[in-house]
This record gives C-alpha cells, structure tokens and sequence, in this order.
C-alpha cells in the first residue's frame, strides 16, 4: 500500500492538534475540513460525541450559490455555521483547523464565523 508522505504529516499535525484542543458543553469545537470540492464545517461537543451543528458547502441553504473550495466558498460557509450555531446556542468555541495552516481557506472561514457572532 502506497502512502503519500503529505498526507501522513497532516495527519500527525492533525492528532498533535487533537491532543491540546477538546470541545466542552460551554465551549465546543469548530472543526473546519476542506476537499478539493467542497468546504465542511462542525461544531462538536466531543465529552458527549455529539455534533451539534453540521454544515457544508452542499447545503440546502447554500446550494443555489454554486460554491466551490475556495475563499468565497469559505466565507459562505462560516457565516452560515454561526448563524446555526447561534440559533443552537453557541455563543463561543474552540477552533480546530484540522492540521492546515491558519491562510487562505481556513482564515477566511474562521474570519466568517466571527463576523457572524462566534468568540474565539
């Protein structure tokens, strides 16, 4: 079996991340995952293992926009998790960037999320 050394570093970086970040019941993780295709937003309480909102760019919601992996998509896509996490009762959270660097698509979906009332 064939494995891509970038993939096995992210995945390192991913678990290293893990260890340090954990949701709670006061303040659950925000835990962004981008494709190639889509951009996929959650906010977990992880000591229950339940997700509390869920959100991708293939929403119901966001599907008209023709969204694609990119920072336009992002945005799209932070702004709708806040507005549901803030109708869910989430006022703060933890953000998990799942082991990609704080640029491009991962800052713009973070910015995204502030700007639509998420403390982090």
């Amino acid at each position: 079996m064939k494995t891509n050394k970038k993939s096995i570093q992210q995945q390192k970086r991913r678990w290293r991340i893990r260890k340090k970040i954990s949701g709670t019941d006061e303040r659950p993780r925000l835990a962004v995952h981008l494709s190639n295709k889509h951009i996929y937003g959650q906010v977990i309480d992880d000591e229950a293992g339940k997700t509390i909102v869920y959100v991708s760019s293939l929403d119901k919601d966001l599907k008209g926009d023709k969204l694609k992996a990119n920072v336009e998509g992002a945005q799209s896509v932070g702004k709708l998790v806040a507005e549901k996490a803030k109708k869910a009762g989430v006022e703060s959270v933890v953000f998990d960037r799942s082991g990609r660097i704080y640029h491009g698509c991962v800052k713009a979906f973070a910015e995204a999320a502030r700007e639509g009332g998420l403390a982090f």
